[in-house]
């Protein structure tokens, strides 16, 4: 019985992973039937056969031999293979009791593959097992396919059956005493039914995809092996470090094509094949940005880049605990917000993501994008988070017309970000020239802590300074000469993207003469044409509620700074009203 496996099993808990060790825990307290485990289970897993020595195991065999090895039936099922058992004796006594009770049927109808089938013959099953104290396992794998996250009214009358069988065995009191456990897996919980994934009865154990301990044992096992070909500058350690977010299945990839390609294992080629796989794996929806730049590309806003300079340090002294959890990142359009924070990620030397669209028109969908995105986030830790048009993308948590998916995606996605756990360790970057749409959910402390706007230039200097930086950036050739007398000359408020769309097309003129180089003429004519798109009131209005976010007065232009607060926000509200917008 379970409650006499409590103090038995516990010197064999400590050597389990955590998930394992809460999964083993959960078991000994007899206090449910059914266990939920999701996440990294299409990985290999490390069992700890002696001391210093680990082999590496797949999800149904780690359960069945390390989790519960004693056990007198372990059956399995998928849609797939139907019923199965995990040795030849189980199946051979399984199918020899039931050809005793059903002699009509056939071994194929006894090993079904139909769920309403599978389900009822083995329910009869371990029912007759229970009054001869046999201990009971039944692992159903890729869970989501019978109890998928559907309106019961769209199911199919199996999947009806399925989805009320497994409640009703979740509190099965025969099943309790009896102990017979039922273990579902599935990669996302948001793929499964939340009737299951959300019932009090149930417990949920999550996989998490393997650290940088587990990572360096599975490299040292290949190594052993033979497998492994490791350039001279690399070791295990080092590898598994700089393979954050790769789970074991991943990393056993690289490794075989390492060898495939005679290619020893480098910091070039694990970067390479680990953005590849990790966007992969990720399904589209995370986009890794590549910069060679940092901070000394970004003219101007000197008191941001002090402040990201700062965090940079921080970062690299390892005092990741006074980091702030995110920066929301305001102002109007063409001040080089998204360059800004691909240029901290050069600047601090780790990978930096972006965002893409997980939602999806299908129920269910975009929450399992979702998990999927956040669990890999957490694997890659430390890593910088890039999400552009905040405002939009985000959405908030009164959205109505889409089945509540909104407001469960906000309410998690806030709620990760506000974990501390991964303070630090995931940095967060809400770019928007709106931050007064988006929701002090996300902008208060805890979250996006840190504030900073960029402003367009504010005199002819600074105008001069963005320039030069631009023409390094862009990496144009340029003939000497003085630009502020061209801004004087040309009266336009250019923002940054104004100016680099000028040196473009001047770069564009100069190659249409068969020139290499761009010159004065090349600026003034481009200049003089130039008109730069006129959006006054949107532009002020991005510039009022950039102030408005500010936490520091030292970023904001002297034109406003020490506003009347009272009227700043009337100011705003009239121009919201101007623009048709809701105040």
């Amino acid at each position: 019985m379970k409650e006499q496996l409590i103090v038995k099993n516990l010197p064999f808990i400590k050597i389990l992973p955590s998930w394992a060790q809460e999964l083993s825990y959960k078991y000994c307290s007899k206090t449910a039937n059914l266990y939920i485990v999701h996440g990294n289970i299409r990985d290999f897993l490390p069992h700890k056969m002696n001391e210093g020595e680990f082999i590496f195991v797949k999800i149904q065999e780690y359960i069945s031999e390390v989790l519960f090895g004693n056990r007198d039936v372990i059956a399995y099922f998928d849609r797939s293979s139907g019923v199965s058992f995990c040795t030849p004796e189980m199946r051979r006594e399984y199918l020899a009791t039931m050809r005793e009770k059903k002699p009509d049927l056939e071994d194929s109808k006894l090993l079904s593959k139909n769920a309403e089938e599978a389900f009822s013959l083995l329910e009869e099953y371990f029912l007759l097992q229970i009054p001869q104290k046999k201990r009971i396992v039944f692992i159903i794998d890729y869970a989501e396919t019978i109890a998928p996250a559907s309106d019961v009214a769209r199911l199919s009358d199996e999947d009806r059956y399925a989805l009320v069988t497994l409640n009703r065995w979740s509190h099965e009191p025969v099943f309790t005493r009896g102990d017979v456990s039922v273990v579902l897996l599935t990669e996302t919980l948001a793929d499964l039914s939340p009737r299951i994934s959300a019932s009090p009865s149930t417990v949920k154990v999550e996989i998490p995809i393997p650290d940088e301990g587990v990572r360096s044992q599975f490299l040292e096992f290949l190594e052993r092996r033979g497998n492994l070909l490791l350039d001279k500058d690399m070791n295990c350690a080092r590898v598994a470090a700089i393979a954050s977010g790769l789970n074991l299945m991943n990393l056993n990839r690289l490794v075989a094509e390492s060898w495939q390609e005679d290619r020893p294992l480098s910091m070039d080629f694990l970067r390479e094949k680990k953005k590849e796989i990790i966007e992969s794996e990720a399904a589209g929806l995370l986009e890794f940005l590549d910069t060679d730049h940092d901070l000394s590309y970004v003219s101007g806003h000197d008191f941001v880049k002090r402040r990201l300079r700062n965090a940079a340090k921080a970062i690299k002294q390892g005092r990741l605990d006074v980091l702030p959890m995110g920066y929301l990142i305001a102002g109007p359009v063409g001040t080089g917000k998204s360059f800004l924070v691909s240029a901290f990620a050069g600047e601090i030397g780790v990978p930096m993501v972006k965002f893409r669209n997980f939602r999806s028109k299908w129920q269910g969908v975009t929450e399992s994008n979702l998990e999927r995105v956040l669990s890999i986030l957490k694997a890659m830790s430390p890593v910088a988070v890039m999400i552009d048009e905040a405002d939009a993308f985000l959405g908030d948590r009164n959205q109505d017309g889409d089945s509540g998916t909104s407001n469960r995606v906000f309410s998690q996605i806030a709620s990760f970000m506000g974990n501390t756990e991964y303070r630090g360790k995931i940095v967060w970057f809400l770019i928007t020239c709106r931050p007064d749409l988006l929701p002090i959910d996300l902008k208060r402390q805890g979250r996006a802590e840190e504030h900073l706007a960029l402003f367009y230039p504010d005199s002819d200097e600074e105008r001069a300074a963005l320039f030069e930086t631009l023409v390094r950036k862009l990496d144009i050739s340029i003939r000497k000469f003085q630009i502020q007398d061209l801004l004087r000359k040309f009266k336009h408020e250019f923002s940054g993207a104004d100016l680099e769309a000028v040196l473009i097309r001047a770069k564009l003129r100069a190659a249409m003469e068969n020139r290499t180089f761009v010159t004065r003429e090349d600026l003034d004519e481009t200049m003089a044409d130039f008109v730069p798109p006129a959006y006054p009131h949107e532009i002020e209005l991005q510039n009022l509620v950039a102030v408005l976010e500010c936490t520091s007065k030292e970023m904001v232009p002297k034109r406003f700074q020490n506003p009347d607060r009272t009227k700043l926000v009337k100011d705003i509200r009239e121009l919201k009203e101007l623009l048709g917008e809701r105040p």
